[in-house]
């Protein structure tokens, strides 16, 4: 668990009212960050209705880092779009910290983090960071007065010092540091990832693995992390959600907790094999 006398997170967000506050350190508590009951998404093209999701329910504990896999194609990213209200839902709901999606878009209660870092080119690191500030602004958006700050944020990714490199000086690994910075620039409550890590190198990927954790720890920030990866999807969550193909279903919601810490010397224990083994059968049973 974290120190309780480290210095405390820079980028937490104030909890809602009538919610349950939980750190990364302690969750499992009571309070639920994303709750979705039956969801369905479906999409129509010229030969009719597609279905992508089917029947999904499950709840995201608040302060707590749920991985996702599952087969090309079975809705991960798609479940992540919907909770971010970015795909409309067929039925069904969500509820992000017991509001509506779209309610909580605006309200600015959770980020993005893509594949693609997706910075601009002709921005320092720094300004790319405080580009949703600028954008919040002009858009009137409530609460962007209530942000981390930015140059913060870059130490916390471990970039104190590269403020003002422009991305093409940076590597992937870094520019990818940026986007996270950048996702939490607002506080937001929950960190939606869409495979931010999959086009790295290993070396660079497990880096970035044990940042993850520790800013998660430090920050308190609800995770969804999408990945191909059974051992990241081992190594970083808590929870793991394993979708089976077409439509995506629930195949199951496993519990994951090793008896150390979690450090990339835990994936040599057998502990760590096991888990790895189960979540490649259930992979195997639900493609």
């Amino acid at each position: 668990g974290a120190d309780p006398g480290r210095r405390r997170p820079i980028v937490t967000a104030a909890p809602a009212a009538g919610s349950v506050a939980a750190s990364g350190a302690d969750a499992g508590s009571a309070a639920v960050a994303v709750a979705v009951r039956d969801l369905a998404v479906r999409f129509e093209n010229d030969g009719g209705s597609v279905p992508a999701l089917d029947g999904v329910s499950l709840d995201v504990p608040a302060g707590g880092l749920v991985t996702m896999l599952g087969p090309s194609g079975c809705g991960k990213s798609t479940l992540l779009r919907a909770i971010a209200d970015l795909v409309p839902v067929s039925q069904g709901e969500i509820e992000v910290f017991g509001r509506a999606p779209e309610a909580a878009r605006r309200a600015r209660d959770f980020a993005f983090v893509f594949q693609d870092a997706n910075l601009l080119p002709w921005r320092s690191a720094i300004g790319n960071v405080r580009l949703p500030l600028e954008v919040g602004r002009r858009n009137a958006g409530e609460g962007v007065q209530q942000h981390a700050e930015p140059a913060e944020l870059l130490a916390l990714v471990g970039l104190g010092g590269r403020e003002n490199a422009l991305p093409h000086e940076l590597s992937g690994g870094m520019r990818q540091r940026v986007s996270i910075a950048r996702a939490l620039v607002c506080r937001p409550r929950v960190l939606l990832m869409d495979e931010p890590f999959g086009a790295l190198d290993e070396i660079t990927r497990d880096k970035l693995n044990e940042e993850l954790l520790r800013i998660w720890r430090e920050t308190g920030t609800t995770i969804i992390f999408v990945t191909h990866s059974i051992p990241e999807a081992a190594f970083l969550g808590q929870k793991c959600l394993v979708l089976s193909a077409q439509p995506g279903r629930v195949r199951e919601y496993l519990d994951i907790d090793f008896a150390g810490a979690r450090t990339l010397a835990v994936r040599d224990t057998l502990e760590f094999v096991q888990v790895t083994a189960r979540l490649r059968r259930l992979l195997a049973e639900s493609a």
